[in-house]
């Protein structure tokens, strides 16, 4: 079980770069294999990958042992959605397509209990209270929370200093193949255009003073990225390393290697 606090919150707040992997295998046994690799977070993905909430559970599970952090991306920016996800113990949560302030703070009030926020409160039965034996989860809980948006279109991109400016948002997400796809390079995350889009979205996110997050497998991109300003970078996707490997092994053992 996650401890009291919010190692991954602190660090965004410290500007502590993260590294992270994206898990997209759907697996808690491979979310536990992950987590033994020493990345300071893992994402849950939601949105792009089979999770429910239930798979979802085992994987926090699985990772509650080792130091890693995990975050959960849900599929949409769905209160209830988001009020499930926080009950079953994580305490990062990364919403897909934010493009407007207005969604930005719509997605706060679906992380915070009231007076702050209209999340549902059900702690007493819920992993994330421990099943009450955190006798205080409720004052603690909105602050212990971390909320990550991401920015992933030109519209977000031409609203990204009044979204960073949103109280509560903690860090900003690119997301790089849906912006590649707005800016009309669907496919081609790494042509100019998208690049630099990329770059200014990075300066404006951290001129606010809030976090902010990419995904690349590129190792060399990754470190550009994060002497930029990056905070959180994830460095690889699960699926992709795996099926990248395995196909290497397999020409590399074939006749015709």
């Amino acid at each position: 079980m996650t401890p009291a606090g919010n190692p991954f919150k602190a660090a965004l707040k410290a500007g502590t770069p993260q590294i992270g992997l994206w898990l997209s295998m759907a697996s808690p046994y491979m979310a536990e294999v992950s987590a033994t690799a020493g990345f300071d977070w893992l994402l849950i993905d939601g949105e792009h990958s089979p999770n429910d909430l239930q798979s979802t559970l085992a994987a926090l599970q699985a990772i509650a042992p080792y130091p890693s952090h995990p975050i959960v991306r849900v599929v949409e920016g769905s209160e209830h959605l988001i009020k499930q996800v926080l009950d079953i113990g994580a305490q990062t949560i990364l919403v897909p397509m934010v493009d407007t302030a207005a969604q930005a703070a719509h997605m706060v009030a679906a992380t915070r209990y009231p007076p702050q926020g209209v999340r549902g409160v059900g702690s007493a039965i819920a992993r994330a209270s421990r099943w009450n034996a955190r006798t205080d989860y409720l004052a603690v809980a909105n602050d212990e929370t971390c909320l990550l948006v991401q920015a992933e279109s030109t519209t977000a991109l031409a609203n990204l200093a009044a979204i960073c400016a949103v109280d509560g948002v903690d860090g900003v997400f690119i997301g790089p193949a849906d912006l590649a796809a707005s800016l009309g390079h669907r496919g081609n995350a790494s042509h100019p255009e998208v690049l630099a889009a990329i770059e200014g979205a990075i300066k404006t996110i951290t001129a606010s003073g809030k976090a902010a997050g990419i995904l690349t497998g590129d190792a060399t991109q990754a470190r550009h990225y994060l002497a930029l300003g990056c905070t959180f970078v994830a460095v690889g996707v699960d699926v992709l390393v795996y099926a990248n490997a395995a196909r290497a092994l397999a020409k590399d053992m074939s006749p015709q290697g």
